[in-house]
């Protein structure tokens, strides 16, 4: 019994563990290796329409940035 207690107790740390170790390794991977830059945020821009300047493509850039260095805290 004993025996079975310590297996589901290891089991229960080791899956909490590795979701957080997960998560941290997942965060510090789009950090460093952000997926959108301004070459696409003027696609999308021109996509939908808008015309892109330099001052709102700068603007998606700092919030998009704001939110990524918020989300690993």
């Amino acid at each position: 019994m004993d025996l079975l207690l310590f297996g589901v107790g290891v089991l229960l740390i080791s899956t909490v563990a590795g979701f957080f170790i997960g998560k941290h390794l997942m965060l510090k991977y789009i950090k460093e290796n952000s997926t959108i830059n301004e070459e696409m945020i003027r696609s999308m821009m021109l996509s939908s329409g808008q015309k892109p300047n330099q001052k709102k493509i700068n603007q998606m850039m700092k919030t998009l940035n704001n939110k990524s260095s918020q989300s690993t805290r």
